[in-house]
Parts: structure tokens; C-alpha cells; sequence
């Protein structure tokens, strides 16, 4: 056993450490595994394994690699790793350091395009109650894009020639590269805080999925989500979609598509002018034609031709109405008179004078009361005598009952 070299534990993994370091293919490595136990610390380096059916391999992405990740590593997420096999001599396990992480079977700007997406519609950044309404006829336009791409030169070109009222800005910035997002979310920024325009596009013509994502940034998103004026997200093709389309308060096809959005065309407009003229002095004229019959009508009316008519028509109505009310108060006079006389004769029958013309008498005393009974009279009462024609004063004397004589 003496005969045996012993090593202490440093050793032994310096050793094993130099032996897969001079491996070339551990040096390069692709492996494809799930994603679990996903940690990502403070310093900014991510620590997680890859596992399959059989077993797990350990593995480290530094700051530096994970800065250039497009996507954001979730457990569970199938992954091809690059990098290289090694062993950390302090503990003896070995660990693949990553330099590159793939999402396996889509790239990871697709899997970044997604992540992002669904991160911002769970905050309603992509919610149409936040859109807001194009003007129908701006006066003021800010192009924020790229001053030397075909895409601003076409807007430019549309512009002027479907509304040349309108005041076009172009807001010079980057829309490929690491500096573009940046440059994208502060033109955006700058041009609604300032109020340059009434509307805002921004875009820039066809290109990969890498050329476009300065428009997949979440800082480019957040800036139109903060614009209160109205933006226009006009990116690449018919195809392609950013996340700056979900965003924007419309998305239109292309640059070109976005200027023929932006605002109306003169001809256009002009055709329906023109059509609203033709529609309305048509409408006039048939109104004055209206107007010029019932003129030419009232015209021919007697009242209008011969203003006396009705009038001397008004005297003769009242003529005969008056002649017919004369006729019914002369008749309904005969008739009262007749009637009068009748009741006056009536009365005249029922009259006490015609009683008193007979020989009869009626006794009052001094009140004016009627004495009807000899109970009434006392000895030596002075009463009033009423015959026809006229008045005797007497005294009562005495009285005597008058038998009543019995009828045959």
C-alpha cells in the first residue's frame, strides 16, 4: 500500500477538472434537457439543471450570457444548452457552463415574442377600451422611423398626395440594433410630451424577426401605452405582427397603408363634396319648384285676385243671418206675449179683488195681520176693512157663531 501515491481531495477534482478540460468535445457541448430547479440570484447569474427520463445535469448561465437572452427560462421549458463540461473543484461536481440557451424547436425570439405578450395583455396593455380614436382629419403628423429608409420616403410620398394640408414631421431614429428600442421609447416620449403632432406613426419597413424587434421591446410598448396622442404601428408586411401592433391604437399593414390611414384622400373627399353639392342644390330646387306652384296657386285664388270678394261675401252672410235673427226674436216674442197674456188672465180669474168686487170683505187689524176667525176679534178691537175699493175702519162690538147649514 506504501507503494500506492495517496492525494487529498483538491487533487483529485484538479485532476478530474483537467481531463475533461482538455476533452475538445466537452469543450462545445449541446444538450438538450428540461428546465428545473430554476434560480436566478442577485449577481445576475442563473443556476439550474437539466434533466431527462434518467438523470440531471447541472448547469450555470453568468451575467454576461444571460444579458443576451431573448426569453426569460421558466421550469418545465425544453432547452438545448451550449457550453462547456467542467468540474468546480471546490465541491467535485461537475457542470455545464452555458454560453448560449435555446428554447428547443422554436427560436428564442419567438418564445421572447410570446413571454412578452402575454405579460403585457394580463396588464391590459393590449385592452380596446385604452384605444384611442384617429383623427379624421389631422393637421399635424410625426413619422417616428428611420430618415433614410424606403418606408418614410413612401409615407412622405402618400402623405402629400392624399392630404398635403397636413404638417408631416419626421422624427429621426434607429429601428435596427441594440440602441433602437431606446431610441424608438424616447422619440415617443419626446413627441407626446412636447404635443408635436395630433398624430403619431411609427414603423419601418419589411425585414427577418431580428430586424424588427426593436418593435417587440417592452420599453418601445409602455411608451405608445403612455401616449395620450393617438398612435399608428405600421411594421414590416401584411405578415408580420409586433408587439408594438397589439399596443398601438391601430395597426395598419404596412408604412404605406399607414399613411392612406393616417388621413382622407382630397379626390375622394373632393367626389363627395361634389356629390352633397349636387344633392343639396337638387333638394333646393325642388323646394323653390314647390315653393314657386303653391305661389302661382294662391295666385289664381279669388281672395288674392279680388281682395273685396270675400269680404262683400261676409256682408251678405251677415245680412242674411241678421234677417233670420230678427225673424226667430219676432217669433219668439209673439209667442211670450201670448203666453203672458194667457197667465195674465189666469191671474186675473184667482185675483181676491174680483172677490171683493162681489160684496165680500177682509178684516185685518193694525199689524196688517189677517183676521180669518171671530176667535181672533175681541170687543172693541179696531180693524181694517178691505172691500174693492177700499178701506173702512171699524171696532168689533161683539160676535156671534154662524150655524153651518147642512148641503142638500
Amino acid at each position: 500500500m506504501s507503494q500506492q501515491p495517496i492525494y487529498t481531495v483538491s487533487q483529485v477534482n484538479r485532476y478530474v477538472k483537467s481531463l475533461l478540460d482538455g476533452d475538445r468535445r466537452l469543450a462545445g457541448l449541446f444538450v438538450r434537457g428540461e428546465i428545473s430547479n430554476y434560480k436566478r440570484y442577485p449577481s445576475g447569474h442563473h443556476y439550474f439543471s437539466l434533466k431527462d427520463g434518467e438523470g440531471a445535469l447541472r448547469c450555470v448561465l453568468f451575467r454576461r450570457e444571460a444579458e443576451l437572452l431573448r426569453f426569460q427560462p421558466e421550469n418545465g421549458m425544453t432547452v438545448i444548452a451550449f457550453g462547456r463540461l467542467t468540474v468546480f473543484p471546490r465541491d467535485g461536481q461537475y457542470q455545464l457552463y452555458c454560453s448560449r440557451l435555446t428554447p428547443d424547436g422554436v427560436g428564442d425570439l419567438h418564445v421572447a415574442f410570446e413571454q412578452l405578450k402575454a405579460k403585457l395583455y394580463q396588464e391590459g396593455l393590449f385592452d380596446p377600451a385604452h384605444k384611442k380614436p384617429i383623427p379624421r382629419f389631422p393637421t399635424k403628423i410625426a413619422l417616428i422611423t428611420s430618415p433614410a429608409g424606403a418606408a418614410v420616403r413612401d409615407m412622405l410620398r402618400i402623405l402629400k398626395a392624399r392630404w398635403p394640408l397636413a404638417e408631416v414631421y419626421v422624427v429621426p431614429v434607429r429601428v435596427q440594433g441594440a440602441e433602437a428600442p431606446g431610441e424608438l421609447a424616447a422619440a415617443l416620449e419626446w413627441a407626446n410630451r412636447n404635443r408635436v403632432a395630433d398624430l403619431i406613426i411609427t414603423g419601418r419597413g419589411g425585414g427577418s424577426m431580428e430586424d424588427l424587434w426593436a418593435f417587440n421591446d417592452e420599453r418601445v410598448a409602455r411608451a405608445i401605452f403612455a401616449c395620450t396622442t393617438p398612435v399608428i404601428s405600421a411594421v414590416g408586411h401584411e405578415p408580420d405582427v409586433t408587439i408594438a401592433d397589439f399596443v398601438a391604437d391601430l395597426r395598419a399593414a404596412t408604412p404605406s397603408n399607414a399613411a392612406e390611414l393616417a388621413v382622407p384622400d382630397r379626390s375622394e373627399l373632393k367626389s363627395a363634396l361634389n356629390g352633397l353639392e349636387a344633392r343639396l342644390t337638387g333638394a333646393m330646387s325642388r323646394r323653390l319648384e314647390r315653393a314657386r306652384t303653391w305661389v302661382e296657386q294662391m295666385g289664381e285664388r279669388r281672395a288674392l285676385s279680388d281682395p273685396m270678394a270675400p269680404i262683400q261675401d261676409r256682408r251678405v252672410l251677415l245680412d242674411y243671418q241678421r234677417e233670420r235673427l230678427a225673424r226667430g226674436l219676432q217669433g219668439a216674442l209673439s209667442g211670450e206675449r201670448e203666453r203672458l197674456g194667457r197667465l195674465s188672465a189666469a191671474l186675473d180669474a184667482l185675483s181676491p179683488l174680483k172677490v171683493l168686487a162681489r160684496g165680500y170683505a177682509i178684516p185685518y187689524e193694525k199689524d196688517g195681520t189677517m183676521v180669518r176667525s171671530i176667535s181672533q176679534a175681541e170687543t172693541g178691537m179696531e180693524l181694517d176693512l178691505r172691500l174693492w175699493d177700499g178701506t173702512l175702519r171699524c171696532r168689533v162690538e161683539g160676535s156671534a157663531h154662524q150655524k153651518q147649514r147642512s148641503q142638500p
